[in-house]
């Protein structure tokens, strides 16, 4: 049997309702991990021709359309529309969800620099899950091509663009070195930047934007009520894989006991107001 949730994508295009299968949904463990890492991989089940074919579109593009990517390349919206990233995006936003009418093409020439450490936007920061980033890539990301790098558990600390342009390598960044047809979701607030593109290719990568549009008034995802219930074992660390342990001693950039402690409250009130408790 089928269990099957109604989700409502809303979106600049009217994009109908979706019946989900439960499966796509996420894990206690893996809402537990986006709120402590701020990030979430997705591999699509799609024929490798498919992502091929949008890329070959890209390199193809003169100009970039900016928003108007979807419109240039509609097969963009199976994306969207897949239900591995319907499910990510119910389990995390809620129903209703929206698929904000900005989106962005990036490419990366060969030969072109690195891009500074940065969060998009204004200084205006959230503690709360109600928008993040899809960045999708159509083909194989390899480490010489200039990949997208981000610095998980970054998204509840906040720095001035013009300081953080003049740090280099940070403790625990992660380059995303991905297959062709990743969909990386991000915090809006985590931290990233690019490595320079060093080979004869163009690095391309698809930028969405998700909003909540309403509170949970119950947890969205396949929840167990007794996750947040295991006993904390100061010996896991960052090796746990219970909810009670991730949020509570993971620590991905290794930051002072008193800024630990800031974060760890953080992640707990993200966990109640996920699970409907304002």
């Amino acid at each position: 049997m089928v269990n099957i949730i109604t989700s409502t994508p809303i979106a600049d295009n009217g994009a109908a309702t979706q019946m989900i299968d439960k499966h796509y949904l996420l894990s206690d463990v893996e809402v537990a991990k986006f709120i402590t890492y701020g990030y979430h991989m997705v591999e699509l089940d799609l024929p490798a021709s498919f992502h091929e074919q949008i890329a070959q579109q890209l390199d193809g593009l003169q100009s970039n359309p900016g928003d108007a990517i979807t419109e240039t390349i509609p097969e963009l919206w199976q994306i969207l529309e897949h239900p591995a990233v319907v499910g990510a995006l119910t389990s995390l936003l809620g129903h209703n969800y929206r698929v904000n009418s900005h989106r962005h093409w990036h490419c990366k020439e060969p030969d072109s620099p690195y891009m500074h450490w940065h969060q998009d936007s204004t200084n205006n920061r959230s503690t709360q899950i109600d928008r993040f980033l899809g960045l999708y890539y159509p083909r194989t990301i390899t480490p010489d091509m200039g990949p997208t790098i981000i610095v998980p558990g970054t998204q509840f600390r906040n720095a001035p663009t013009d300081r953080m342009a003049t740090y280099t390598n940070i403790r625990g960044q992660l380059p995303l070195n991905v297959k062709a047809g990743t969909v990386a979701f991000t915090h809006y607030d985590l931290w990233h930047g690019t490595g320079a593109n060093r080979s004869s290719v163009r690095r391309h990568m698809i930028k969405f934007l998700f909003n909540r549009t309403q509170p949970n008034s119950a947890p969205t995802w396949n929840h167990d009520p007794d996750a947040l219930n295991k006993v904390r074992d100061w010996n896991l660390r960052d090796k746990a894989e219970d909810v009670n342990n991730i949020l509570t001693f993971v620590n991905p950039i290794g930051v002072s006991q008193s800024d630990h402690y800031k974060e760890t409250a953080i992640r707990r009130r993200c966990w109640a107001e996920l699970r409907g408790e304002s």
